[in-house]
Parts: structure tokens; C-alpha cells; sequence
């Protein structure tokens, strides 16, 4: 029995914790890089292809069932809406100091995620359209009002310290956010895309290269951020239609058609 119950808390460690600290480790770090080689353009749609969410639904379904995790996705499009507004905050507070910048947008994101819970919002519909507003409005801030523009590639001398402290930040915060994800449907889809890929990425881009760069990835984040979306929405219905894996793979599918729709109009952003 014993040994049973040891197995059981190495599995629920190793899938819970130690997973999805190395996956999403390896995915900022890739993000920064790619960001700092080819620019803030790319590096941001990037940055916002569906990752995080993908091993947060994955384990939510496998944890109760695919019917509580197409449930619990019905609120993520209007997360992911609240998380656009993080980014714009964090980039517009971030020219005071970097600390202005995340406690402001922390305190915003706690203070709407609140509400979406009092709310409870789980029509999916509802949601989608929180996040399709969100999307216009933050994006003609930060392109037409503040007027951010994106910014090329920059040199870079890698220390292992450096990659090591990006693959810290980021899998902590995500290991974190998996384990917090698992507590009922509503707040399990409001910490499946808890802003960690998005506030460890900007405080990298910004210890690196300063506000002007990490407000470029924020607009460019913006503007990829329907690939995510599209994930929620898709799994929202091919879950209880195709179950964990197939539901998955289709949901994965269409999220990279439409990243490649949103990498082939990044020409249009300034």
C-alpha cells in the first residue's frame, strides 16, 4: 500500500510539477531567443502559440474528464482578453520602472480575474466575444495611442546564467499555475492561462533590452494571440467529440492555421 500511495505522489509530481517546469522552460527560452535573433515581431506571435494551455488542459482532463475541461475552457477566451490588457499595463507602466510595471498589471489581472469568477462566466460564445473586444481595443492602444513600435533583431552575449534564469522564472511560475489549475472548472480555465509565459517574457525582454523592447513583444503578443484562442475554443468542442488525444492533435491543428494566417500579416503591424 505504501508503496502504492509513493508511486502514486511520484506520478502526480513528475506530471504536475516537474513536466511542465521542464516543457515550458524550454519554450521561453526558445521564445527570447527567437525574439532577439529575428525581432520583436516574430518572437511575439511566437511567444503566443498555444503551449502552457495545451499541458494545462491535457492534465485537467485527465485529473476529472473531458467534460469538465471543455467546461472549464469556456472562460479562457475572456482570460486571455484580460491577459491583453496585462501586457498593454505592463508595457505602458514599465517606462517608470519594471516594478511599476508588474505590479500594476498584476494587480489589474487579479482584479478582473476576480470578477470572471463572481461572474461565472460558461458560455463560450460570451466569452469569445470578451476576447475578440479585447483584441481591438488593446492592440490600437499600443499601435495608434501610444504609438509602440516594433523593434528588429539585437545582439546578445548568452551566458549560462542568463538561459538559466530564463528556465527558472518561467518553470516555476508555470509549475505553479498547473498545480493551481486543477481546484473547479471556472478557476481551473482562468489559471490554465495564468500570464506566466507573458510576465516572464517581458521582464526578460526588459532586463535585456529595456521598455522599448518588451512593449514590441506586448504589441506583437497581442496581435498573436488569437492562436491560443483559437486552442481554447477548439478543444471547448472536440474534447467531448474526440476525446483527450485526437481532441488535442485537431485543436493543435487549427491553432498553427491561424498562427501562420497571423505570421503572414505581421507586415501590417508598425
Amino acid at each position: 500500500m505504501a508503496f502504492i500511495i509513493s508511486f502514486v505522489s511520484m506520478n502526480i509530481l513528475l506530471f504536475q510539477v516537474v513536466l511542465p517546469f521542464v516543457l515550458s522552460a524550454v519554450v521561453v527560452i526558445l521564445i527570447t531567443v527567437l525574439a532577439e535573433k529575428y525581432g520583436t515581431k516574430i518572437g511575439g506571435i511566437i511567444g503566443t502559440l498555444p503551449t502552457t494551455i495545451i499541458i494545462a488542459f491535457v492534465f485537467i482532463a485527465l485529473n476529472k474528464d473531458v467534460e469538465f475541461a471543455s467546461n472549464a475552457v469556456s472562460v479562457v477566451p475572456a482570460e486571455m482578453g484580460i491577459n491583453l490588457f496585462f501586457l498593454v499595463i505592463f508595457a505602458v507602466f514599465a517606462y517608470r520602472s519594471i516594478y511599476h510595471g508588474l505590479f500594476f498589471s498584476f494587480l489589474f489581472w487579479i482584479i478582473l480575474s476576480y470578477v470572471l469568477l463572481i461572474v461565472n462566466i460558461m458560455n463560450i460564445y460570451v466569452s469569445l466575444a470578451i476576447f475578440v473586444s479585447s483584441v481591438f481595443v488593446t492592440f490600437l492602444l499600443l499601435e495608434k495611442v501610444i504609438k509602440v513600435s516594433s523593434v528588429g533583431s539585437v545582439k546578445v552575449h548568452y551566458t549560462k546564467t542568463k538561459i538559466l534564469f530564463r528556465g527558472i522564472l518561467t518553470g516555476t511560475i508555470i509549475a505553479i499555475s498547473v498545480l493551481l489549475s486543477n481546484t473547479g472548472e471556472v478557476i481551473s480555465g482562468i489559471f490554465s492561462v495564468f500570464p506566466a509565459i507573458l510576465s516572464s517574457t517581458m521582464i526578460i525582454s526588459f532586463r535585456e533590452h529595456g521598455p522599448d523592447f518588451s512593449a514590441g513583444m506586448a504589441k506583437s503578443m497581442i496581435f498573436g494571440s488569437s492562436s491560443v484562442m483559437s486552442y481554447a475554443v477548439s478543444i471547448h468542442f472536440l474534447y467531448p467529440a474526440y476525446g483527450i488525444f485526437w481532441g488535442s492533435i485537431f485543436a493543435f491543428c487549427i491553432s498553427l492555421m491561424m498562427a501562420v494566417i497571423i505570421f503572414n500579416l505581421r507586415s501590417k503591424i508598425r
